[in-house]
């Protein structure tokens, strides 16, 4: 560490924020325009938006505005446990009374540098600093917190070490954002091929006004009309066309409402080869489990709204419990999870790198039977509306929300002929491909930050050494 590097109390480069929540049975203070930030929506380092949201009325009756480029740190919950939740508010928003808002003083301190500096001693913070709070939540002493002392190198400096970090996030945002396009277009392709019925619905309108219905269904594929898809390129017209024949021109009525003639409306039940969800070891289990703790233990706080595994933050527990007491529910490689109980809803599958890891009861995990021809299609019906809202009907609520496995397996699933989920298969799978690969480099992206922001935070490493390796490579 150079001379010009002062050490500095937390608190004294900082002024902390306390947040709050209004009255959730007022329903005037909530759905609004003012996203609300609490430990649920604390996923990646950069918080824009939240799954809530509370209108003036309720921020004035309850909560606080954090400004943007204030710091947002969780310190009480669960997830103290295991990760650090903390991200930079990039606009302003409100947030609740497990969370605080840290703003730096501009004159001593950057606050980019700050949230980096928070994430580079994530470890250091859960090993030493939370406290249990004898309800199962961790916490963060605020006063202990703000006496913390924090190596302050000069501001330029600062801003050199924060633009570094902020580089390799730059990259995992831009990630994310192409991954919520993939997942738009997976979206858009399943809804209206198996929820609107568009191709068929366009056959049906064209041969009703006596014009061709094989066009119609082109154009409802290919989301083109008149002289944009006359200059598709031939080879594409042609495979367009292979692709409208396949869709029937009529519609038949079954009880639950009408779906293309020859097509059925089938279950999740029926295309798993399993539906079950897993459990907790007991206090026995784990006071007689000899060996170290190593395998990855899913909870629901673990599956972000966007559908992916937080691995940072994953629990572990001793191989031999998982091989006895909790071997029903080792998971494996394209897995589906759907969370079953608290919070309802979160999807996600089960990549290379989880294969081999288990979870609890409050997630249900789906086993396909035929993976190469169903998995896209089950993955986006998990994550489509309709599957939600039907969830959400059945939920019984008790101490928490919960749905069952039988829920899930009669979660509904439109089936056409396999020559049809071929043709799903095609478009569907390159972008599931992309998705993960993107959902990959984004994790090893955090796993080159995170390795960089001691060295760099200590003066261990340079920034001018670092560029000059840059420069080298």
């Amino acid at each position: 560490m150079a001379s010009d590097w002062l050490e500095v109390p937390l608190g004294s480069v900082t002024t902390w924020l306390s947040g709050g929540t209004p009255n959730k049975a007022t329903t005037s203070y909530w759905n609004g325009d003012i996203p609300w930030i609490s430990a649920n929506s604390m996923y990646g380092s950069r918080f824009y938006d939240s799954g809530l949201r509370i209108t003036e009325s309720g921020l004035s009756a309850g909560s606080r505005l954090a400004p943007a480029y204030s710091v947002m740190l969780l310190v009480r919950g669960g997830a103290l446990h295991n990760r650090l939740p903390v991200g930079m508010a990039c606009r302003n928003l409100a947030f609740n009374q497990d969370v605080k808002a840290l703003i730096a003083d501009p004159s001593k301190l950057d606050p980019w540098f700050l949230l980096y500096w928070l994430i580079g001693n994530e470890r250091f913070l859960l090993n030493e600093v939370v406290e249990e709070t004898g309800i199962g939540a961790g916490k963060l002493d605020t006063k202990r917190m703000q006496a913390l002392p924090m190596q302050l190198p000069p501001m330029h400096l600062q801003k050199a070490i924060a633009q570094i970090a902020r580089s390799i996030d730059d990259k995992a945002d831009l990630n994310r954002s192409i991954n919520q396009t993939l997942e738009t277009m997976a979206q858009a392709l399943f809804k209206s091929w198996f929820v609107d019925f568009d191709p068929v619905k366009a056959k049906i309108a064209a041969l009703a006004e006596g014009s061709d219905p094989l066009r119609a269904a082109m154009s409802a594929i290919s989301g083109k009309l008149g002289a944009e898809l006359d200059a598709l390129p031939q080879e594409q017209l042609e495979q367009l066309a292979a692709t409208a024949e396949l869709f029937p021109d009529e519609m038949e009525k079954l009880e639950s409402g009408e779906i293309p003639k020859g097509w059925e409306v089938s279950n999740m039940r029926s295309l798993a080869e399993v539906i079950s969800k897993g459990t907790t070891p007991s206090k026995l289990d784990l006071a007689n489990a000899e060996d170290k703790p190593k395998i990855p233990f899913i909870k629901v706080k673990d599956i972000s709204v966007s559908g992916e595994v937080n691995r940072g933050g994953l629990e572990l527990i001793a191989k031999s419990i998982h091989e006895s007491s909790l071997k029903r529910s080792i998971l494996k490689e394209d897995d589906l999870l759907f969370s079953i109980a608290g919070t309802i809803g979160r999807t996600a599958f089960v990549d290379n790198d989880m294969h081999g890891a288990n979870t609890n009861q409050a997630v249900a995990f789906i086993r396909l039977r035929n993976k190469r021809s169903h998995f896209p299609l089950c993955w986006l019906a998990l994550r489509s509306c309709e599957t939600q809202n039907f969830i959400a009907s059945k939920v019984v609520q008790a101490v928490q929300a919960n749905a069952s496995l039988a829920n899930i397996g009669d979660i509904p699933v439109t089936l056409p002929g396999d020559d049809i989920i071929g043709r799903f298969n095609l478009l569907a799978f390159p972008l599931i491909r992309e998705y993960r690969a993107l959902q990959s480099e984004t994790r090893a992206l955090a796993s080159a930050r995170d390795i960089l922001l001691p060295k760099l935070l200590s003066g261990e490493l340079s920034v001018e050494a670092l560029a000059e390796q840059a420069g080298t490579a």
